[in-house]
């Protein structure tokens, strides 16, 4: 990029940025172009005596101020096409129906002049890429070859008059530069206007409201490219397995300490005395419920206890040591495995199983 060159913007003289930018070097002043404005208005003022100098015509038009140039630094179409002249160069209204009919495609041109409201800026090719070089920004501004037509198209809806420039522009050592090498730009070049404004903004303190609103929405949204968010999606949706691995890990370790827990309790009961009084809420319908119940857990412990036996007859290569509570709290959790901790956690729940029945057995 910094061999391209850019003029920015001094004034009104767009024009000569224009000029200048497109032909890559500082080829005319304000001197110079004021000289081809004065000469359009010389011409101009010949065919207008051609009608009689006494003429009310001629008189208004002498009094009527130049059209090719003013004091701000305007100059006209006519001015830019006289200039480019010297350099054998030409131009051609880009929506004109002569030029329509020529079907050709804008990458294949060289160069762009645009004008907006007495504004002027040059959109030239240079090696094999386009750039903007508008004087009011900041800087070059590189233009994809798929958006050059939707470029051109944009301006045209706004209202810009664009002409093709036609002719072999003067060598460059940007365009030779970028004949070898291809470019990329990470970051719009910003107006001057922008940059102006964001240093006044920078000096001035912010408001606690626009700093959660900068805090909250950090990126505009055209920051972040669709690669990045992919990514982003993908790296939470892994998060997102994670924690839920996570969570079913506490689920099963939680399961594992309840079950321990219940364990104790029941040998907790078994190691006191017999006479202790029972809670005056029993009763006999309390006591039928648990018989039933008894008969039920028996039931159930001995059909448990006959699959085990059958387990201990044929063992298999794909079978792991049974492991007890005492197993369980002698190593809680250190080495082993999390089935291992899962069959400890059944054999404990049948121990509870068989201690309670046993209780009740007595009882």
């Amino acid at each position: 990029m910094e061999s391209i060159f850019h003029e920015r913007q001094e004034g009104s003289l767009c024009a000569q940025h224009c000029l200048n930018n497109l032909l890559q070097g500082e080829y005319f002043s304000p001197v110079e172009l004021s000289s081809i404005a004065q000469q359009l208005d010389e011409e101009e003022r010949m065919r207008m005596a051609e009608g009689g100098v006494s003429s009310e015509e001629y008189r208004t038009f002498l009094q009527q101020p130049s059209v090719n140039m003013d004091d701000s630094g305007f100059f006209s179409i006519q001015v830019i096409s006289n200039a480019l002249k010297v350099w054998g160069l030409e131009l051609i209204l880009f929506n004109s129906p002569e030029y329509q009919r020529l079907g050709i495609d804008p990458i294949n041109e060289k160069s762009f002049i645009c004008n907006y409201k007495e504004h002027w800026f040059t959109v030239r090719k240079l090696g094999k890429q386009w750039f903007n070089l508008n004087s009011l920004l900041m800087g070059p501004e590189l233009i994809s070859d798929t958006y050059l037509a939707l470029f051109l198209a944009q301006l045209q809806q706004e209202g810009y008059s664009i002409f093709v420039v036609k002719g072999d522009l003067p060598d460059c050592e940007a365009d030779q530069l970028l004949q070898m090498i291809r470019v990329q730009q990470m970051q719009r070049p910003k107006l001057i206007g922008e940059e102006t404004a964001q240093s006044r903004d920078q000096r001035l303190p912010r408001s606690d409201v626009d700093q959660a609103i900068e805090v909250n929405h950090p990126f505009d949204g055209t920051g972040m490219l669709d690669e990045d968010e992919e990514n982003f999606q993908r790296a939470l949706a892994l998060s997102r397995q994670e924690i839920d691995m996570e969570d079913e890990e506490a689920d099963l370790r939680r399961a594992i300490q309840l079950s321990m827990q219940g364990s104790r309790r029941s040998e907790f009961s078994d190691s006191l005395p017999q006479n202790v009084p029972q809670s005056p809420h029993t009763s006999q319908t309390d006591s039928l419920s648990s018989e039933e119940l008894r008969k039920r857990r028996q039931a159930y412990f001995e059909k448990q206890q006959q699959q085990l036996q059958q387990q201990d007859r044929t063992p298999s290569l794909h079978d792991k040591p049974t492991l007890s509570s005492s197993t369980l709290e002698a190593d809680p959790g250190g080495d082993m495995s999390e089935e291992d901790m899962l069959q400890a956690a059944m054999n404990m729940s049948l121990e509870s199983v068989r201690n309670h029945l046993n209780t009740e057995e007595e009882k």
